[in-house]
């Protein structure tokens, strides 16, 4: 952050301070959602330690991937969000059935504006799937409320999408709402399991083609391929052999047979699915040629299938899992 911005900031601050100590009340609509599981004070363990919030929030910033609309999930309408599927507009995409009656204000997600945030005078701020470093969970600590960051070991958006509900949940004091959609999309999972004995121990390798038509295939602990593992698919192992940066890995072009599997998903970041379509290359993985790739098209899905929230997440199974299956059943 530039220097000539700290000062501002601190008027910020100062001010939000004074306003506490004045006992100033929310404004009309802050308090709409249901009633929390638990009044009392909650302390929720991160990797940066044991966060107390005292009270139950009434004015949410959700900085973290999906915090948002998971919050939204458990009856709480941030005021602050960001976007980090560049949806527009209220930032939800059309896989999260929830609404705003307010629309929050937009924030950033590599680089978080403080005064932006500050300006929002928020009383918890979420930020648990992210990047994940001391540094970004210091300057968010400089405004003075409880940040809930990540879980311990979920540096670079590997916070599963239970760690995830588990301390949204904690943190807005509805655990047991937390729980019962834990609960909900694990028996849907079992569900595809059980209708489709073919997925288990079927290899996959999930991947995406960037807008500059470079290839990347999704790690271990990475949330797509946690999608697959609740299915009950197994990362192929010469993807699994490869050094992450951060929750993919490259893949060259020479090296496209690395995408093989018994099946092969694919997905488009920035640019129209068409283009993988059409790539020669992509069509010569020999999983694809035999039939067995899955080729996330309808950009909602994609990025259904990106949010690894529970929302996303039941939006991504209704729409990919027959095709999953009658890929992974054409498996030798």
């Amino acid at each position: 952050m530039p220097r000539r911005m700290f000062p501002r900031l601190a008027a910020v601050i100062a001010a939000l301070a004074l306003l506490a100590g004045c006992g100033s009340e929310p404004t009309a609509g802050d308090g709409g959602a249901p009633a929390p599981d638990n009044a009392l004070a909650v302390t929720v363990a991160t990797a940066f330690g044991d966060v107390t919030i005292p009270e139950p929030p009434e004015r949410v910033v959700a900085l973290g991937w999906s915090d948002a609309e998971t919050a939204l999930a458990l009856g709480v309408e941030p005021v602050g969000a960001a976007d980090w599927l560049a949806v527009g507009g209220d930032g939800l995409g059309a896989w999260v059935p929830q609404s705003y009656t307010v629309a929050p204000t937009i924030l950033g997600t590599l680089e978080v504006d403080l005064e932006a945030v500050a300006a929002l005078e928020p009383d918890l701020i979420l930020d648990t799937r992210s990047v994940g470093t001391r540094e970004r969970h210091d300057r968010l600590t400089q405004l003075g409320v409880p940040v809930v960051g990540i879980p311990a070991g979920g540096e670079d958006y590997l916070t599963t999408w239970r760690d995830q509900l588990r301390l949204v949940g904690a943190a807005l004091g509805r655990d047991e709402q937390a729980a019962r959609l834990v609960a909900g999309l694990e028996q849907r999972f079992a569900d595809a399991r059980a209708q489709n004995p073919q997925l288990e121990g079927a290899t996959v390798v999930t991947g995406a083609r960037n807008n500059l038509g470079e290839y990347g295939a999704y790690v271990q602990g990475s949330g797509r391929m946690q999608f697959m593992n609740e299915l009950g698919m197994v990362l192929a192992p010469q993807v699994a052999e490869l050094p992450a940066e951060g929750f993919s890995t490259p893949i060259s072009r020479e090296l496209m047979g690395l995408l093989d599997a018994d099946v092969t998903v694919m997905q488009s970041i920035g640019k129209d699915a068409t283009e993988i379509e059409s790539d020669p290359l992509w069509r010569l993985v020999p999983s694809v040629a035999a039939g067995r790739g899955v080729l996330l098209s309808d950009r909602d899905v994609s990025q259904a299938f990106s949010a690894a929230s529970v929302q996303g997440w039941t939006y991504a199974l209704d729409h990919t899992l027959p095709h999953l299956a009658e890929a992974a059943a054409k498996a030798p």
